[in-house]
């Protein structure tokens, strides 16, 4: 995956109120999009949440200054600019997962290590993608298992002088490899927006304090009257009332939160579901 950040542009986070049954056509059309990695229906199915990941200042002015505007079917529309993200692309350090694998397998895996550092969301000093690069990353995202061989097939060079920009690109983090779990096929059937209202002074411990849950699955510091947006994945809407009451209500600076129960995850980092399970990629032609 492709950190838009790390290219200059930034994240945004938004809230489409929908006509009633409206929301599910407008979520499958937004999924469709490259420049989108995530959407959810909630609100009995007349709100949508979604985060765009556009890769120049063109595209991001054309779905949120025209084309969501234009659209009939759409009520009202929130934005809101990621700030800082605290937590994100957790992976296999579920919670779901604990046990699971053996120590071996978990070492190969890297966890050993931090799955997300936090970081600035747009980097000071954007990385410019060339040609040879586009190609690498369109044939990854296509198949995130392609070998060197074929990589350097799709880049017309060779696997050696891949091999070395592909490191170069990992290590600078203008490209992430992230591992897409469907939480429902694992008992984790709740699924939930939380937008919190904290002190200013107290966001940055929020975030790090939510980063550490194992129920968090994202967590950043967004623009807007709700300063703190967190996704949280619970097996039940028990689970999620008392996550929410204890976890979540003692953290000190909160001053408001609303729970907002999805309804459909239409889209997760890129990646369709289907139910309770991840959709097929497309077959590719040819």
């Amino acid at each position: 995956m492709v950190d838009p950040g790390a290219l200059g542009q930034s994240r945004w986070l938004v809230r489409l109120r929908c006509r009633p049954g409206s929301a599910t056509a407008i979520a499958d059309a937004l999924a469709r999009r490259d420049d989108v990695n995530w959407v959810a229906v909630s609100a009995a199915g007349c709100e949508i949440t979604c985060a765009t990941q556009s890769r120049s200042e063109e595209q991001r002015e054309d779905l949120l200054g025209r084309r969501l505007p234009r659209t009939a079917a759409v009520l009202d529309i929130n934005s809101f600019a990621m700030l800082r993200q605290f937590m994100g692309g957790r992976g296999h350090y579920w919670a779901a997962l604990d046990g699971v694998l053996t120590a071996e397998q978990e070492a190969a895996l890297g966890s050993a290590g931090t799955p997300f550092t936090e970081a600035p969301v747009v980097a000071r000093a954007p990385v410019r993608l060339g040609t040879e690069d586009e190609a690498i990353l369109g044939a990854l995202a296509a198949d995130g298992r392609a070998g060197l061989v074929a990589l350097a097939a799709a880049a017309d060079s060779t696997p050696g002088r891949v091999s070395r920009r592909l490191h170069a690109l990992l290590l600078s983090r203008v490209v992430t490899v992230d591992v897409e779990i469907a939480a429902a096929a694992l008992g984790y059937r709740t699924r939930a927006n939380l937008w919190l209202r904290v002190h200013p002074s107290a966001v940055k411990d929020v975030g790090r304090a939510l980063a550490r849950e194992p129920s968090i699955a994202f967590a950043a510091a967004v623009s807007g009257p709700s300063n703190v947006h967190a996704v949280a994945h619970c097996r039940d809407l028990d689970e999620l009332f008392e996550f929410t009451s204890e976890c979540i209500g003692s953290l000190a600076g909160l001053q408001s939160v609303e729970v907002s129960p999805v309804l459909q995850h239409v889209k997760q980092a890129g990646t369709l579901l289907s139910g309770d399970r991840l959709a097929e990629p497309p077959r590719r032609r040819g």
